[in-house]
């Protein structure tokens, strides 16, 4: 196979994001999560509540 038909990170040479680009997004993409699942789950309105009862359950988390 040709190079030149090789996917850019696949070339040799080819410089692929740096470890530490990697972690930093991996860590604000769970910081993200983490406070999307919290104010989900410890909403006070009862709509909110209600659709997501059964995940805090599944997950472990009081709420009542």
């Amino acid at each position: 196979m040709a190079a030149s038909t090789l996917s850019p990170a696949l070339r040799p040479g080819s410089s692929a994001p740096a470890h530490s680009t990697r972690i930093i997004a991996g860590a604000v993409a769970l910081a993200f999560g983490l406070c999307l699942f919290l104010a989900t789950g410890f909403a006070a309105p009862s709509l909110i509540h209600n659709a997501t009862h059964d995940t805090r359950h599944a997950f472990g988390l009081p709420c009542h």
